[in-house]
């Protein structure tokens, strides 16, 4: 017999967890928010119950079959009590295993569906977030709370309920049978356990150390890779980059992750030799001291072997409920992490009486609009930012006291040095940020009065660094318009230009753009997101340098597809081409977030201001 049978790596694994976290304070509420998620299972959390009792129970009863099998079936020459013995025991095993099957079964489905509630939730809950929340974060932090905060919490709940309450249900059950069987062997047994608990606990916090430094080193080693595979990164390399340094670099934080993994696997060795050696010594106790007593007549053989194997159902379960304190904090502090992403309300969302608004002829006015960025307390977390600094001091203004008015089907084109807030205008109207004071309102009505589906639903956008999904063709114009007929997504992309890559392309619209886009050029992937803006073709259409990255033959192209998707629309155009700005019906010149000339190209022009300056030694260049 194994005495430290069902131990192994699985029970040391609270001997690894941070022994510090017991010292955290965990926040107000989130045990019964646990409560709330597992009351959704709570009719399988009593099957579980029910099942681990039984398990117990079964666990309880082999070796007193055992007993009776050497007393009154192998000493009394007992045959048929022998083999109607061995009959139970093996029925009983069977039993168990299919109670095992099925107590796994169910740990599965809570655990499982833990995962599914969890990841949807926080999903769906960072996707209302404010982009200034996005501008902050570090993906990386936001995808590991997405997957293995959500992952820790599930393991952590689903070690509680296997661990901590089953052992502890199966340590009574065999405590109560073993002190019935002999009260001193069984307090010897139990007065032993220290002599491994003592130097395991020690043992175990180095351990953790070195899990965690294992942890780090390997993020450390990831990031690398995942740097240096994608497609900017691998150009970087190759064209700045010392390939025998980028090896060299890489081979010591892998050899690192090598010589640790060598450490962590003996202090995991020495933890499990330990354990056998306790339970070895208990075993050498029970046979010796048992022995002595059976000789003379106060124990029976079938007892002492009895109690021997009830060694097996003791020690791994006393040990992993040593440190249940641990287990059961870690699920604590796992659980809240999830639930501070859940609590911190998105800054933009809709009001209870919000509207809907509704499509046609669109205009745009802006009435004494001030802006300064949200603050990193209002729309952050400290966890989740790679500088954790939450300060509560307020931001500058970037725009301040603005006013004016874009007429339905009107082009309007903002036009300023960098950072004088033309992006940032464009921002307010699709409702990215919120104005600090003031309002922007489409046709009379307050952006922040209305639902932002339906506000989003008539505003298309088009930057300057166009995203496109690692999908194909078909699926990022599919984006704009799920909706969209395939004949009305080859028309969009025609109209963008892109009728002889098309063609072109073997696979069609079913081509695989790559990570980012790069499988196409810069002009191929604006004029796509240009594609995509048609193709909604929405009542306000906002250009952000939308033809920077076009030569002069594409963007003539684009010019002309432009004029015929912006007829009869809404336009708001941020450019650095004259051809764009001269076109418009009216240009807002700004400078430091403020609107210092507006009116037309010609008129402009005359007044020798700002606008003379850039348009001279900008638009002329």
């Amino acid at each position: 017999m194994n005495p430290n049978r069902g131990m192994g790596m699985r029970g040391m694994r609270s001997f690894m967890r941070d022994q510090s976290v017991t010292s955290y304070k965990v926040a107000p509420g989130v045990k019964k928010r646990i409560l709330k998620f597992a009351a959704a299972y709570k009719k399988l959390l009593l099957a579980f119950l029910v099942l681990i009792i039984i398990d117990s129970a079964i666990g309880v009863l082999n070796p007193l079959i055992l007993r009776e099998i050497i007393d009154k079936g192998i000493l009394d020459h007992h045959t048929n009590l022998i083999i109607e013995l061995a009959i139970l025991v093996a029925i009983l095993a069977i039993f168990d295993a299919v109670m095992a099957f099925f107590e796994r079964y169910i740990s599965a489905k809570i655990g499982e569906g833990l995962i599914f509630n969890m990841r949807t939730q926080i999903f769906n809950h960072i996707q209302k977030m404010p982009i200034a929340f996005f501008s902050r974060t570090q993906t990386g932090a936001l995808v590991s709370r997405l997957n293995n905060d959500v992952l820790g919490a599930q393991e952590a709940f689903t070690d509680v309920l296997s661990n901590v309450i089953g052992n502890l249900i199966s340590v009574l059950f065999v405590l109560v049978v073993m002190f019935f069987l002999s009260w001193q062997l069984t307090l010897v047994i139990v007065v032993i356990l220290p002599i491994f608990l003592f130097p395991a606990r020690w043992l175990g916090r180095r351990l953790h150390a070195i899990t965690l430094e294992s942890y780090n080193l390997n993020s450390l080693m990831s990031n690398t890779m995942i740097e240096r595979f994608n497609v900017s990164g691998a150009m970087l390399s190759k064209i700045f980059g010392d390939p025998k340094k980028e090896e060299g670099t890489f081979k010591e934080r892998a050899g690192r992750v090598r010589d640790i993994g060598v450490t962590q696997a003996m202090y995991a060795r020495f933890l499990f030799i330990a354990l056998m050696l306790t339970a070895s010594l208990a075993t050498a106790i029970t046979y010796g001291w048992g022995g002595v007593m059976s000789v003379r007549g106060v124990l029976s053989v079938g007892t002492i072997v009895a109690l021997t194997a009830y060694l097996n159902r003791l020690y791994g379960p006393l040990t992993q409920l040593s440190n249940f304190n641990v287990d059961i904090m870690t699920a604590l502090v796992s659980f809240e992490r999830v639930f501070e992403v859940l609590d911190l309300e998105p800054l933009i969302k809709d009001k209870t009486d919000a509207i809907n608004l509704s499509s046609g002829p669109a205009s745009i006015s802006f009435e004494h609009v001030s802006f300064k960025y949200p603050t990193a307390k209002e729309v952050s977390l400290a966890s989740l930012e790679s500088v954790a600094n939450l300060s509560r001091s307020s931001s500058k203004e970037v725009l301040h006291d603005l006013s004016f008015i874009v007429k339905p089907g009107q082009l309007v084109a903002l036009v300023g040095p960098s950072g004088a807030g033309k992006t940032t205008i464009s921002q307010l109207v699709s409702r990215l940020y919120d104005a600090s004071s003031g309002s922007v309102k489409i046709n009379n009505i307050d952006v922040k009065d209305v639902t932002l589906s339906s506000l989003r639903s008539v505003i298309g956008v088009v930057t300057q660094d166009a995203h496109l999904f690692h999908e194909t063709i078909r699926d990022n114009m599919l984006f704009a318009k799920p909706d969209a007929k395939e004949t009305d997504i080859i028309d969009a992309l025609k109209n963008a230009q892109l009728k002889d890559l098309l063609e072109n392309l073997p696979e069609g619209l079913d081509t695989m753009v790559g990570e980012r886009g790069y499988r196409l050029s810069g002009g191929e992937k604006q004029r796509l997101a240009i594609a995509r803006v048609l193709l909604k073709a929405p009542d306000i259409v906002i250009l952000d340098e939308a033809t920077a990255h076009l030569d002069s033959a594409s963007e003539q192209a684009i010019q002309k597809a432009l004029k015929t998707a912006l007829n009869n629309r809404t336009s708001l155009v941020i450019a650095h081409r004259l051809s764009t700005i001269k076109s418009a019906d009216q240009i807002l010149v700004l400078e430091h977030g403020r609107i210092v000339q507006r009116g037309s190209h010609d008129e402009l022009i005359k007044e020798d201001g700002l606008y003379s300056q850039l348009y001279k030694t900008q638009f002329l260049s």
